[in-house]
C-alpha cells in the first residue's frame, strides 16, 4: 500500500524521471530477495525511492529509523506491510539485521540507507554519499543477497534544511514542481571482508547518485 500511496503523491510535488544501467530491465532490476541501498539527503528520500522502484515492479521491505513507527496512521501502515524499524544506538540496532534476513530468505527486496543517517549540509544543494555503516555489509554476508545500488537527486529541492523550510518546501512543491531523478544500477555481490564490501557499496551508490545529478544538471559535491 505504501508503495502504491508514494506512486500517487509524489507526481503532485515534482516530476520524477528514472533510469537503470542497460540490462537492468522494468519490472525484472534483480533477482528476488536483493539488497537496494540507496544515498540518503532528505527526509523525502523513501516516498521519491519507492515510487520509483514500483516503476521496475519493486515494492521493497523498508529498514526505516523507528520514530516513524510513533507516528499516526503511518506506524500502523508501517507494521501491517512488515517493514522495519532500526532503533539505533539501542542494544536492538542488530535485531533489524535478523529482520532483513528473513524478509530476503523469503524472496522479498529489502531497501536501506547506507549512511544511516543526513548530511548536515543545510541548503539545497547536492552532496555526495557519506561513509557507510556497515550493518549493509554484514547483512550481504550473511545472506549472500545480490546488492543494487540506487542514486536519488533533486529531494533536497523539496525538503531540506531547518523545520520551518521543510514544512515550507512541501507546501509550495505542487506549484515550483521540483525534478527527482532515482537511477537504478546493476546487482552485484560485495566482497566477504566487511570494511572493503562497505567501501565498494557506497563507490557503486556514488557512481549511481552522480548519474541521477547529471540528468538534473545538478552541481555535484563530493564530500570528505
Amino acid at each position: 500500500m505504501l508503495s502504491r500511496i508514494a506512486a500517487a503523491l509524489v507526481p503532485a510535488f515534482g516530476r520524477l524521471t528514472v533510469t537503470a544501467d542497460p540490462g537492468v530491465r522494468p519490472a525484472a532490476p534483480a533477482a528476488p530477495g536483493a539488497i537496494l541501498v540507496a544515498n540518503h539527503t532528505s527526509l523525502a528520500d523513501p516516498a521519491v525511492v519507492v515510487a520509483a522502484l514500483r516503476r521496475h515492479g519493486i515494492e521493497p521491505v523498508i529498514l526505516a529509523t523507528s520514530g516513524l513507527w510513533r507516528v499516526p496512521l503511518l506506524g500502523s501502515a508501517l507494521r501491517r506491510e512488515g517493514h522495519i524499524a532500526v532503533h539505533r544506538g539501542t542494544a536492538r540496532a542488530a535485531d533489524s539485521l535478523d529482520a532483513a534476513a528473513v524478509a530476503l530468505a523469503s524472496g522479498r527486496s529489502v531497501l536501506l540507507y547506507g549512511e544511516g543517517g543526513l548530511p548536515v549540509r543545510r541548503d539545497a544543494g547536492e552532496t555526495a554519499p557519506g561513509p557507510f555503516r556497515s550493518g549493509l555489509a554484514r547483512l550481504a554476508a550473511a545472506t549472500g543477497a545480490p546488492v543494487v545500488p540506487v542514486g536519488q537527486a533533486g529531494t533536497r529541492r523539496l525538503c531540506s534544511g531547518s523545520g520551518a523550510k521543510q514544512l515550507a518546501g512541501v507546501v509550495t512543491a505542487p506549484l515550483r514542481r521540483p525534478c527527482f531523478h532515482v537511477h537504478i544500477g546493476s546487482p552485484m555481490h560485495l566482497p566477504d571482508r566487511v570494511p572493503e564490501a562497505t567501501d565498494r557499496a557506497r563507490q557503486a551508490v556514488t557512481a549511481a547518485w552522480r548519474t541521477a545529478a547529471s540528468a538534473l544538471g545538478e552541481a555535484v559535491r563530493e564530500s570528505a
